[in-house]
């Protein structure tokens, strides 16, 4: 690889850093590097956070407030640094998701980072998309207020949205199990039926759909369809927006099989020392539940 090109910084994949970690990440910023522990050896790595190394930062999180009212943007893009939002915003539904704040606090959020930053480098996650059945009752999924959310994505300004279907992990099966229902991956030609109505609905309020990690799907829609390939972390949008010269490799760590697009990028996030307090019941990462009177650092 070229010396020339900067590292793009993704905050983070394994847990949500704009929610509960900003004050972590401030002042890893301040001292120039981030210390990252491999999830698989639990080696430690040193990842320099200095302006001249770091080509942009891609932030992704259900919650921006702590962002937003820390003036950590600001600041950030005041010392030179550049910025893009993965935003994860779902139907809300108590049991799959219930440590996110309500819709119209996210909603406020949408906006800001928009009239801040630009829609360019606003991205709506629309993610994942799970059916579940309880007991005796009928095949459901989580996309009870889909008219609501594309409504006030549009109205916000943001114009593309990535989206998914559930991999249903071992932890996932065993994090459900205690619950009311239980989750389904529903045939093919329901995801193909599904997706072709997205693309509709979105598609009529200016919104682009694309998917992550759904190759199959992706290959098996209509050749007229415009449903694509997603890249959460794209270089090539990155420097369309920003300039600069970063990597168009592939992230191989990622799942490429699968039909990921993302180019190449170093996490700062762990699973280990930095669990999401969001305790999503499909979460494939490390979700816990806070003790009482417990503080995030």
């Amino acid at each position: 690889m070229s010396r020339t090109l900067k590292v793009v910084l993704s905050a983070s994949r394994r847990t949500d850093i704009p929610a509960f970690y900003m004050p972590w990440f401030m002042e890893s910023i301040g001292r120039g590097f981030f210390e990252v522990i491999n999830p698989f050896n639990k080696r430690v790595s040193v990842v320099s956070a200095s302006t001249d190394r770091v080509g942009a930062i891609v932030f992704w999180s259900k919650n921006f407030g702590p962002f937003l009212a820390q003036g950590c943007g600001k600041r950030l893009v005041a010392e030179g640094y550049r910025l893009f939002f993965n935003f994860t915003i779902n139907s809300p539904h108590p049991l799959l998701e219930p440590g996110v704040p309500p819709l119209a606090d996210r909603f406020r959020q949408l906006k800001e980072l928009n009239r801040q930053y630009g829609h360019r480098a606003v991205t709506w996650r629309m993610d994942p998309i799970c059916w579940y059945r309880s007991p005796g009752g009928p095949l459901e999924n989580n996309l009870a207020q889909l008219d609501r959310l594309m409504d006030a994505v549009r109205e916000r300004g943001t114009r593309r949205c990535v989206t998914s279907f559930l991999d249903i992990y071992a932890k996932v099966k065993r994090r459900a199990a205690a619950g009311p229902f239980t989750f389904v991956d529903p045939p093919l030609s329901d995801k193909i039926d599904l997706l072709l109505n997205l693309e509709r609905r979105m598609a009529a309020r200016g919104i682009a759909l694309q998917t992550c990690c759904e190759k199959e799907v992706v290959e098996a829609l209509p050749g007229e369809s415009t449903v694509t390939p997603s890249a959460c972390i794209s270089n090539s949008r990155l420097m369309s927006i920003y300039g600069g010269t970063l990597s168009l490799e592939k992230d191989r760590g990622q799942r490429v099989k699968a039909g990921c697009g993302c180019q190449v990028s170093v996490d700062i996030g762990s699973y280990d020392r930095h669990p999401c307090f969001h305790n999503c019941l499909f979460c494939y990462a490390n979700p816990r539940a806070p003790e009482k009177d417990e503080a995030v650092d």
